[in-house]
């Protein structure tokens, strides 16, 4: 086939690579998923998911997701959209036929597997196809989340135990006295949630959280700069003066910036996923929370535990919601010769690093120059990782943001999270933001690196 690019991986990263690709440079694509169709883990995610961010800070740069909609009811009335599932991978479907393969710059292949080198196999023929040896070859696997859907259960699973990944928990609905939900992430609360949103009594819920979470107050993150800049800076103003990294976490919880579903357990885990404050409300109304380490052993009646076991009714429902979503592969340069390998550049915001790796490769030719201006950053864990993913996203928006071009391009996609629209430079509460931002950015990010134990 002659074609420029062979990208691997039609997800979020793969698809918002793409975009700015083709938008800034006259080049062809193959897109190959093993999938049959575009949306990568969102086409296999459970029924009652919805984005933990904006919809406007994901997507692709050309197509703003939900089109910059307010909710006008429910808990979160006056915050962005946030989509749920059939509406990501309806968008992705349009995006993919109307910018990419109708105009003919893009071929796509689903159900294909990437097989190394310029080639890649159908997995339903066998037919071989291969791409011209110039032909650059983009990894847009390497952070590919796992899902409890196509993933095993990390716990043995005793006979006559009922366990099941969260996408079924629709379908058993009524037919338990408890819930069993497992897990400490945005899946497992998103599972509670649904759960609790049903109607289901927080006392038949036991919860097994191993580690506690920090997580991010939603209505903070949010595509109105005022209000993101704004956070971010009181974020670096603490972080300026902070003398441990728990003192900082907590102080940012007493600044309503980061939430904790228990104030008196200390979370270990900073992953950060945006929660509503009715979420965390209904959170903290389970009083069966199971903190004795990871489980090992699911059994009719009992769990087994790293810390000990708990007593469970004999006709509990095991929800495993326990999966890698955030995965942490050492980071490796994005631009190599034998491959462009997207990560995040920025600190979380997957799809706007993958825009902007595409617009970098459109408009720049040396992989060094490439490199310098976008280097990988990582996904929190830990708050030691959640430190140094923000110190490398800081040093990168630095570098990115010097270059003219680039620095007016992110400020005209929506799914920058810092970016100003014209139509609010020179408001007096962005003014406001952005001088304190400017004051605290540097300090913060200096003393996040100390914490961290990073170099400058």
């Amino acid at each position: 086939m002659d074609v420029d690019y062979l990208v691997v991986g039609a997800g979020a990263m793969g698809m918002g690579f793409v975009d700015a690709l083709i938008d800034h440079a006259d080049v062809r694509v193959a897109l190959v998923d093993r999938r049959h169709g575009v949306g990568g883990h969102w086409r296999q995610a459970y029924p009652f998911v919805r984005l933990h961010q904006s919809s406007t800070f994901y997507g692709v740069a050309s197509r703003v997701l939900g089109g910059g909609r307010i909710q006008s009811s429910g808990p979160e009335v006056g915050l962005d959209e946030r989509a749920d599932q059939p509406t990501i991978c309806a968008y992705y479907e349009q995006v993919l036929a109307e910018r990419m393969v109708g105009p003919g710059r893009v071929e796509f292949f689903p159900g294909c597997d990437y097989v190394g080198g310029h080639a890649f196999v159908s997995r339903d023929s066998g037919e071989r196809l291969d791409v011209p040896d110039r032909c650059r070859v983009v990894d847009a696997r390497y952070l590919a989340p796992d899902i409890p859907a196509v993933t095993s259960p990390r716990f043995a699973v005793a006979e006559g135990v009922r366990v099941i990944p969260v996408n079924d928990l629709p379908a058993h609905e009524g037919t338990t006295s408890q819930y069993v939900v497992v897990g400490s992430g945005k899946t497992a609360t998103d599972a509670c949630v649904w759960l609790l949103g049903r109607g289901v009594d927080p006392d038949a819920i036991c919860w097994v959280r191993p580690r506690e979470p920090w997580m991010l107050n939603r209505s903070l993150v949010q595509p109105n700069p005022t209000i993101y800049l704004g956070m971010v800076a009181e974020m670096m103003r603490l972080a300026a003066s902070a003398e441990s990294l728990p003192e900082l976490f907590g102080q940012l919880e007493e600044a309503g910036i980061m939430l904790r579903i228990d104030r008196s357990a200390t979370p270990s885990m900073a992953k950060a996923p945006t929660l509503g404050l009715w979420e965390l409300d209904l959170l903290r109304s389970i009083g069966h929370v199971v903190r004795r380490g990871h489980l090992q052993v699911a059994r009719r009646g009992r769990l087994e535990l790293e810390e000990g076991s708990v007593a469970l009714a004999a006709d509990a429902l095991v929800v495993n919601c326990a999966a890698d979503g955030l995965k942490q592969p050492p980071l490796v340069p994005i631009w190599r010769p034998d491959v462009i390998t997207l990560q995040p550049v920025r600190a979380g915001f997957p799809c706007f690093g993958a825009a902007l790796a595409g617009y970098v490769e459109a408009t720049r030719v040396d992989d060094a120059e490439k490199n310098r201006l976008c280097r990988p950053s990582s996904y929190g864990n830990s708050l030691t990782d959640w430190a140094k993913m923000n110190v490398l996203g800081a040093r990168n928006t630095a570098a990115f943001s010097a270059e003219p071009d680039i620095k007016h391009w992110t400020d005209s996609i929506a799914v920058n999270p810092a970016r100003v629209p014209p139509e609010l430079a020179g408001s007096p509460g962005l003014d406001d933001a952005l001088g304190r931002l400017g004051r605290s950015l540097g300090p913060g990010v200096a003393r996040l690196a100390a914490l961290q134990g990073l170099t400058a």
